[in-house]
């Protein structure tokens, strides 16, 4: 049995995580995370074991001063909570770390024990995928659920995917099976321009959080570091002509996938949501910044079973990515589960999944927009979803 001694009683928890790697493209779905643990004042409470899950050579631990002190960082995952007040308070459980490079099942039932123990009563694990979809448009999210009944009542994609998957397939189905409901959201990065960050989808992924779990979140600068993203990527496509005609070729075919849907449910999702920000509906919190490491874990910190104290965490050093492991220790600074551009959901050219994608294909680094042929991909049907 987990023990979380110095974790207040929650309210109607909700456990977000998402994991750097293979299911994090442009870094958009562990960077949303971050951002709720910024604005949000997040308490860390908890950290995995690394020694259990890590392979350090595959994600290295990183070094760095504090105060002329050397101390070390070892990639793990991290558990914290925030308390979010107001007309209809509710709590979140953020999960934030790197994929695991070993023994996926204990990492999943280590998470699900700290959710039964505090009362998680829904998880939505948080992803991003590389997929031909123009950064000229509004980011493709895609929600998908293993659970009918969800699925039906939260207008979600049921997951019909056979194939290879990432840890954010694996923690669904774990949850499926211990009888927690769960949902991945799926966010389509542009995969000639990978690498991250990726403000725009970090953006999108939030908002379809937002009415998702009907909280009002918080996005700082986000809109505006979203906005500055899409300019200087049109600058970069605007100096060559080829990705200059790709980018209007994903922009007609995307436009066309879409047409009926842009009269419909997108337009009414998008009013509520500027009617709640309007009126200042749903519970609210301090504005805050970029999303950034949160500071001292504060009285939250948990012990070890074998009786060590769990360090602090620390500030991040320059080197080192959100979780404190070094930027190039990762799968794939901008990697995704899909290395052909061709699969994302809601995107031209997507027909299969994210993960159908990554287990052909690797991880892409570019910095900018690269070449791509278009010929690589044609029209796609905008129900295409992650892991359908």
């Amino acid at each position: 049995m987990i023990e979380l001694e110095g974790v207040p009683e929650l309210v109607d928890p909700v456990m977000v995580a998402a994991f750097e790697g293979w299911n994090d493209a442009g870094d958009a779905a562990s960077t949303a995370v971050a951002h709720l643990d910024s604005e949000w004042k997040g308490e860390v409470f908890a950290a995995l074991d690394a020694e259990d899950y890590y392979d350090f050579q595959v994600n290295r631990p990183t070094v760095w001063l504090d105060g002329g002190v050397r101390k070390i960082t070892w990639p793990t995952t991290r558990l914290s909570v925030v308390r979010v007040g107001g007309e209809k308070p509710r709590d979140l459980v953020l999960v934030r770390g790197i994929e695991p490079s070993m023994r996926w099942r204990s990492f999943c039932n280590e998470l699900l024990g700290f959710a039964h123990e505090l009362g998680v009563e829904l998880v939505v694990i948080l992803g991003a995928l590389l997929g031909d979809t123009p950064h000229t448009r509004p980011v493709p999210v895609s929600g998908v659920t293993s659970d009918p009944d969800l699925a039906r009542t939260m207008d979600l994609e049921e997951t019909k995917y056979e194939g290879p998957t990432g840890i954010v397939g694996i923690l669904q189905e774990a949850c499926t099976h211990a009888g927690v409901p769960a949902v991945s959201l799926w966010a389509a990065v542009p995969h000639y321009v990978s690498q991250p960050p990726n403000p725009k989808a970090t953006l999108a992924l939030l908002n379809r959080l937002e009415d998702l779990i009907d909280l009002r979140i918080p996005l700082g600068e986000l809109p505006e570091d979203a906005r500055a993203w899409q300019v200087g990527v049109d600058q970069l496509a605007a100096e060559d002509t080829e990705v200059a005609e790709y980018v209007q070729t994903l922009e007609e075919a995307r436009d066309t996938a879409e047409l009926p849907e842009a009269s419909g449910e997108a337009i009414a999702r998008e009013f509520e949501r500027y009617l709640r920000r309007r009126d200042g509906s749903g519970p609210t919190a301090p504005p805050g910044g970029h999303a950034t490491e949160s500071g001292d874990p504060g009285t939250y910190l948990r012990d070890s079973p074998g009786g060590r104290t769990r360090p602090p965490r620390p500030q991040r050093p320059e080197t080192t990515d959100a979780s404190g492991d070094e930027a190039g220790g990762t799968t794939g600074a901008g990697a995704g589960p899909a290395g052909d551009a061709s699969e994302a959901p809601g995107s031209p050219g997507s027909s299969g999944s994210p993960e159908e994608a990554a287990g052909s294909a690797g991880p892409s680094d570019s910095a900018g927009p690269s070449k791509e042929p278009p010929g690589s991909a044609g029209p796609a049907d905008p129900s295409d979803s992650p892991e359908s």
